[in-house]
C-alpha cells in the first residue's frame, strides 16, 4: 500500500508547534510560519544558538549564512549532527523533533526551576485506566519511535503521533497477532468447480483456449473478491481511528521531559 504525506496550511502549522515555542520564549510563537524559507532559517539559527547549542560557537557560520545557496545541505547535516531521524524535504516533522529536543535541553538546563510546577488543570479527577493517557507525546523519542513504526508498517503519516499510534494497534491486533497469522497461513480448500457449466460469453475457436479463459476469469473474480475483502477491512479500520468518541488526547496532561 501507498503511504501519505499530510502536508498542514502555515495556521495548521503554527498551531502545532505554538505550545513548544511559547514554552522556549520564542518571540512570535502565534505567527510562526514554518513555509517562509527566511523565517524558517532564521528560526534554526535561533534554536540552535539560543537552545540546543549542538556546535560551538565558532561552528555555527554555515548556519548563520541563510542567505548560502548551500545552505539546505548544511540543514541536512545538522538533523545528522543532532540524530534527528527525519529528513530535509520533512520539515514540519523535523521542526517539531527540534522543539522537542530543546524543550527537553531547557527542562535539564534549569531543572530547579521547574521541578515544583503544577500543571495548570491540575484535576486529578481525569484519571484514567486508558495507558495513551500518561504517555509523553512531544517526547521526540516517542514520536521518532512512531514514526519508525509507521514507516515500516506502511500507515499513512498524521501530525497527531498519538492517532497514527492507535493506527499501528489496529493494524497489529487485526494483521499480525497470532491469531491472524495462523488464519491467514490456513490453507484454503476450494470446491471442485465443472467449468463446462460457465458460460465464457465468446469463442475463441478452440476448445483448449476457451478452457484456459474461463479458468483466467474464474481467477480474476476470486481476485476482486479478495480485493474487496481488503478495502472493507481498510474502511472498518479507517472509520475505527477517526470515529473513535474518546478523549481528545492532545488536550491530555503532558508528561514530564527527560533530562538531557
Amino acid at each position: 500500500p501507498s503511504s501519505f504525506v499530510f502536508s498542514l496550511s502555515p495556521d495548521s502549522a503554527a498551531s502545532m508547534f505554538r505550545r513548544k515555542l511559547q514554552a522556549l520564549d520564542y518571540h512570535n510563537p502565534a505567527g510562526f510560519n514554518c513555509k517562509d524559507d527566511s523565517e524558517f532559517r532564521n528560526f534554526l539559527v535561533w534554536l540552535e544558538d539560543q537552545k540546543i547549542r549542538h556546535y560551538k560557537i565558532e561552528d555555527r557560520g554555515n548556519l548563520r549564512n541563510i542567505n548560502n545557496s548551500e545552505w539546505p545541505t548544511h540543514y541536512e547535516k545538522y538533523l545528522k549532527d543532532v540524530n534527528c531521524p527525519f529528513k530535509v524535504q520533512e520539515r514540519q516533522e523535523s521542526i517539531d523533533w527540534l522543539l522537542g529536543l530543546a524543550v527537553r535541553l531547557e527542562y535539564g538546563d534549569n531543572a530547579d526551576k521547574y521541578k515544583d510546577a503544577t500543571p495548570a488543570n491540575g484535576d486529578n479527577a481525569m484519571k484514567t485506566a486508558e495507558p495513551l493517557i500518561n504517555l509523553d507525546v512531544n517526547n521526540a523519542d516517542f514520536k521518532a519511535g512512531v514514526m519508525a513504526l509507521a514507516n515500516l508498517l506502511q500507515i499513512q503519516r498524521h501530525d497527531d503521533y498519538l492517532i497514527m499510534l492507535k493506527a499501528i494497534r489496529i493494524l497489529v491486533q487485526e494483521r499480525l497477532s497470532q491469531e491472524a497469522v495462523a488464519k491467514a497461513n490456513q490453507s484454503r480448500e476450494g470446491l471442485p468447480i465443472a467449468l463446462d457449466k460457465h458460460v465464457l460469453g465468446f469463442d475463441t475457436g478452440d476448445a483448449v483456449l476457451n478452457e484456459a479463459a474461463r479458468i483466467l476469469r474464474l481467477l480474476h473474480i476470486e481476485e476482486l473478491r479478495d480485493l474487496q475483502t481488503k478495502i472493507n477491512e481498510a474502511i472498518v479500520a479507517v472509520q475505527a481511528v477517526i470515529a473513535d468518541p474518546k478523549t481528545d488526547y492532545r488536550l491530555g496532561k503532558v508528561g514530564r521531559s527527560e533530562e538531557h
